[in-house]
């Protein structure tokens, strides 16, 4: 269950309900009620799928290209 880091909203979605993409800033949900981007982190699970779990704030990239 993820949930809109948006305080005004913090509606509850299923990972089947958002579409998970990478917007140049990491991979996120813009939440489908209010449009706010919501950060996730991939994991490979011990069967092979796929699972993301919501994490806090943004997601470092690492170093800056200088």
């Amino acid at each position: 269950m993820f949930k809109c880091r948006n305080q005004s909203c913090e509606a509850q979605w299923e990972q089947a309900d958002v579409v998970i993409k990478n917007e140049g800033q990491g991979l996120l949900f813009r939440c489908p009620m209010c449009g706010a981007r919501n950060y996730v982190e991939r994991f490979d699970a011990d069967d092979g799928s796929v699972v993301y779990e919501q994490i806090d704030g943004r997601p470092s990239l690492g170093p800056m290209a200088e």
